[in-house]
């Protein structure tokens, strides 16, 4: 894949999981691809991918799974 930063094809797609909010309105939202380039270390998503990340917000309870999940504090 070639890379919109360097214009080299050395960028893959990887799936990464974030964090949108906090307390009770987190969202985590997994496999969201990512291209990431070995050649300049640019990780950027397309604007498709964004578009798709705020449908999922807006839609959130649609979509979303509850889960626990262990939260701690950097002491």
């Amino acid at each position: 894949m070639i890379c919109d930063i360097c214009g080299k094809d050395t960028a893959v797609v990887k799936q990464v999981t974030r964090s949108f909010g906090k307390k009770k309105n987190l969202l985590i939202i997994e496999d969201i691809p990512v291209v990431s380039c070995p050649a300049c270390g640019e990780s950027y998503m397309t604007a498709e991918t964004l578009h798709e990340i705020e449908r999922i917000k807006i839609h959130r309870h649609s979509f979303a799974v509850k889960r626990p999940v262990e939260v701690t504090a950097f002491a």
